[in-house]
């Protein structure tokens, strides 16, 4: 009687979005699949190291789902269970804001080998693309990585404690609560605290502006910046190796 033959799955985190930022161990994962399920914020340079696999999009983007979660999950599962070398390619690190834990503990109940290649998170690329620091002596000795929109469509419970943290805050997808995330903001910090959003980052088309809490709403709109957007607020974005590009000055004021 034959054996059955079992494939696996890798989660791999292809980084920020610039392709030459994902991981070499990332790259030779992506080789040597022979099915790639593949999400929004991927570039698309990345599915050229292997021309022969099977490529499949399942990105989510806005609240607009192609396929849902579980239905990924069980796609995977499937794959591998009939011998596929399967590949979740992810943005950024696979563990922020990532649900890699979700598609691991279906694919751990059937029975699937599974493995994860880390990738820069869009948080620390991003931020350090630009040289602002996170944390700095004597200015932030700490930072916070949060949701602007939780998986119900608020904003979240942790913003209240970070806004009045003295740490560094990094918001990811909040540009569509950026209003009631600044007013949360300007309950425990002054009208001219520093933000930052960055919008497409590290790529070609990428937006920034450099901003203020009373300021930055107006601002988004004028600009018309676009999802995928990270926010940076805190005293780091003072430092003087600051390099935001396009940035508005700090001093601009509404009309």
């Amino acid at each position: 009687m034959n054996k059955l033959i079992r494939g696996n799955i890798l989660l791999v985190g292809a980084g920020p979005g610039d392709p030459e930022l994902i991981t070499l161990k990332g790259i030779k994962a992506i080789k040597q699949a022979t099915f790639i399920l593949y999400d929004a914020l991927i570039h698309k340079d990345l599915l050229k190291y292997n021309r022969s696999a099977i490529k499949l999009f399942v990105g989510k983007r806005a609240g607009i789902h192609s396929i849902s979660q579980r239905e990924i999950s069980l796609k995977m599962v499937e794959l591998a269970g009939r011998g596929e070398r399967v590949v979740r390619l992810k943005g950024g690190d696979v563990f922020v804001f990532g649900r890699a834990s979700e598609e691991l503990t279906m694919a751990r109940l059937a029975g699937i080998e599974t493995g994860v290649i880390p990738g820069i998170s869009s948080f620390s690329g991003i931020s350090s693309s630009h040289k602002i620091p996170l944390t700095q002596r004597g200015i932030a000795e700490s930072f916070w990585v949060t949701t602007g929109t939780t998986a119900d469509g608020k904003v979240s419970g942790d913003m209240v404690h970070a806004a009045r943290s003295t740490a560094t805050v990094i918001v990811f997808m909040g540009l569509g609560k950026i209003n009631e995330i600044c007013a949360i903001f300007k309950k425990h910090k002054p009208l001219d605290y520093p933000v930052a959003v960055i919008s497409k980052g590290t790529l070609p088309e990428e937006k920034t502006i450099l901003s203020t809490i009373e300021n930055i709403s107006f601002q988004i709109e004028e600009n018309e910046m676009e999802a995928p957007a990270l926010f940076i607020f805190g005293p780091v974005l003072h430092s003087d190796i600051v390099a935001l590009k396009n940035q508005v000055n700090l001093d601009y004021v509404q009309a």
